[in-house]
Order: C-alpha cells, then sequence, then structure tokens
C-alpha cells in the first residue's frame, strides 16, 4: 500500500501545427500527497532546458506561460530527476510506498519514457507504474471525453492557477485525487511499463532487396547490399529492414532500434505501425 501518492504534470517543447520532434520536458513539477491523511505536504519544480529545440516557439510560451528566460536557466532531464529524488529524500519519503499520479497516461507511459531512452538517461523505476486519474474519475461520474479543467469543475471544485502551467495542473491534479480519495473512491496503480509475460508475434519477413520511398530520413540507401544506418530519431537500427501494417503497408523501411517486443515502437515515425 502505497503511503504517498506523487502527482506529476510535465509541460514539454511544443508548435502549433504539428508535433516537434524530438519533444523535450520543459517543466518537472510534482506534489506530494499523504494517502492516509489527503494533505498536501510538499511541492517540486524544476525547469529543463530541452537540448534539440533550446529556443521555445511563441506558442509554446503562450499556452504554457514558461518564458525562454527560464529554461535557459533550466538544468539537463538528468539533473532533474536527480534533483526530485533528493527532494524525496529530504521529505523522508521511501521510493517502495510511493505511487505516481497522472491525468492520463501521456506523462509517464509517452513523455518521459520516450525521453529517457531516447537521450540514454536512467529513470527512477517509480516512474513505471503509475495510476491514470481519469480511470477513477470515470468510475464515479461515468465515462465521457473531458480535460482535466472540465472534471475539477464536474466534480465541485474551483480550478486554482494557470491552466497548462505544470505546477498549477499538478496542483489541481492532487485537489482532484483527494476529493475522488474522500468520495470513497479506490485508487489503484492503472499503467505499467513491465513487459507483459506473452509471447510476441513474429515479425514479418523482409524483402530481399529493399528499396528507398522517396523519404530522405537519413536512413541509408536501399537496393541490395544496404546497411541499415540510424532511424530519423538516431537510434541505430537492429532490426534490419521492417513491413508494417498502416498507411504505407507494403513499403520497405530500415527498422527502429527503438521497436521491442515489450514497450512496441517508441519512435514516433514508426508509431503507426502499432
Amino acid at each position: 500500500m502505497a503511503r504517498f501518492l506523487l502527482v506529476v504534470d510535465f509541460e514539454a517543447t511544443c508548435q502549433e501545427k504539428g508535433r516537434i520532434y524530438p519533444q523535450e520536458i520543459i517543466e518537472f513539477p510534482a506534489v506530494l500527497v499523504d494517502a492516509a491523511t489527503g494533505r498536501l505536504v510538499s511541492e517540486f519544480r524544476t525547469y529543463v532546458r530541452p537540448r534539440h529545440h533550446p529556443h521555445l516557439t511563441a506558442f509554446c510560451t503562450e499556452l504554457t506561460g514558461i518564458q525562454q528566460s527560464q529554461v535557459d536557466g533550466g538544468v539537463e532531464l538528468s539533473e532533474a530527476l536527480a534533483k526530485h529524488d533528493a527532494w524525496l529524500a529530504a521529505a523522508g519519503v521511501a521510493t517502495n510506498r510511493l505511487a505516481v499520479v497522472t491525468w492520463g497516461d501521456w506523462d509517464c507511459k509517452t513523455m518521459l519514457e520516450f525521453e529517457c531512452r531516447f537521450k540514454g538517461i536512467s529513470k527512477p523505476e517509480y516512474f513505471d507504474r503509475w495510476v491514470n486519474l481519469r480511470i477513477p474519475f470515470e468510475s464515479a461520474f461515468g465515462p465521457g471525453q473531458r480535460n482535466l479543467q472540465e472534471a475539477v469543475k464536474e466534480a465541485g471544485l474551483q480550478w486554482v492557477g494557470r491552466l497548462h502551467c505544470g505546477l498549477d495542473d499538478a496542483r489541481n491534479t492532487a485537489y482532484l485525487l483527494v476529493d475522488l480519495m474522500r468520495r470513497g473512491v479506490a485508487i489503484s496503480i492503472t499503467g505499467s511499463l513491465a513487459p507483459k509475460e506473452v509471447e510476441a508475434p513474429p515479425l514479418p519477413k523482409p524483402q530481399p532487396q529493399p528499396q528507398t520511398v522517396g523519404l530522405n530520413l537519413g536512413m541509408g540507401s536501399g537496393g541490395a547490399g544496404a546497411v541499415p544506418c540510424c532511424c530519423f530519431c538516431g537510434v541505430a537500427s537492429r532490426c534490419g529492414v521492417m513491413m508494417a501494417p498502416g498507411p504505407m503497408q507494403g513499403r520497405c523501411f530500415y527498422g527502429c532500434g527503438n521497436c521491442t517486443s515489450p514497450f512496441g515502437p517508441m519512435c514516433p515515425f514508426f508509431a503507426w505501425a502499432a
């Protein structure tokens, strides 16, 4: 049984049209909740300096309220994780008595996991399991498409702070979490990155002489004897040539090293193959 609940809500680099790649965390906030009392006992926030897109777009600044000077004075993600662990230790929190809580699966399943894998950063194991608060919320209020702000209002709570400020979003998620606990709603782990104990489906057989498909992705050239190098995300290929169902079914691509059977395709270019 978790003694503490850790509410996180990352903010990341973004642009108005399309996804920026690679997307990087720029605000790392957390709110610590005492599971026994429902009291918010401590808060943490650090800004993170993006490596690949160091200059924020105007859209990102307007959406999140994060200023260029804040990320310029921020730390690398690896240091942010270390500072976060030090904050937990100072609060006397044992990580084996801790459960992470998010609104949705994006923070732990997608954003933090992908960036740590992409940059080769060691991530604390407690981020591999989390409570997606949408699920217990829907068990109490019924299914439906709601964002966090709408859920807070539906629960009869007052929104506090600025929407898309990571720390304010984490605070409001924490208030909603406490409200659900006081209503008697069961809070349990809903998501995990632990490998599933199932047999992976067989990989499709590669074509003997793959041809390029008119996409300049820095993945080498096609033809007989072609040697795969790196995917456009920068990760070395481990799978040779792959053919996967999706919008470009029947085409041949060099496989991305981010694609593994436990986690599925982590590279956004191959995400449609999931």
